[in-house]
């Protein structure tokens, strides 16, 4: 599942503990650094946000890239995804999907302190399918900042998360 993404090699993970064991040092470590930049992928003919590839964020060039799948795995890579090469592989396609650095969610924290990070499990009060997806959050000097699992695609969402988000802060 490469999406014609120049090295875009997912690895999955399903719960709060196996992203943290695996991912969490390195998130935390990101603290300190500005967010310098970010890519997603668009189609060109509509500008349309193709919510199932990763969204990187570039945190003074180091690169985190995330990929919410499936109803509860995420994939964390780290300064392997290449936006400058074409997204290839789509010519059966009726859309062209292209690496775009406009996003106006994403656009306001570009240049802010990342002051910490956190995972975040959807803990809601009744029955959810959802129940237990991780996301992460980033805390910047002026909001917070949120990937979330959107059901088998990614979301961006800013703001304080609501009470439904179990908290899980981040430490080197």
């Amino acid at each position: 599942m490469d999406m014609g993404i120049s090295g875009f090699e997912p690895f999955f993970l399903v719960g709060i503990d196996a992203v943290r064991q695996a991912h969490g040092p390195r998130l935390a470590a990101l603290a300190g650094r500005r967010l310098t930049g970010f890519a997603l992928v668009r189609f060109a003919e509509d500008g349309d946000w193709f919510a199932d590839c990763p969204v990187v964020l570039d945190f003074d060039g180091v690169r985190v890239e995330l990929c919410h799948w499936k109803l509860d795995e995420l994939s964390i890579g780290w300064d392997t995804i290449d936006t400058a090469a074409s997204v290839t592989g789509w010519e059966w396609f009726e859309l062209t999907p292209r690496w775009s650095h406009s996003d106006e969610r994403l656009e306001p924290f570009v240049g802010q302190e990342l002051r910490e990070t956190a995972l975040l499990e959807l803990r809601p009060a009744e029955h959810d399918l959802a129940a237990g997806t991780v996301a992460v959050e980033f805390v910047f000097t002026g909001g917070r900042l949120r990937i979330v699992n959107g059901l088998d695609e990614n979301r961006i969402e800013v703001g304080a998360a609501g009470p439904q988000y179990v908290r899980h802060g981040l430490s080197c």
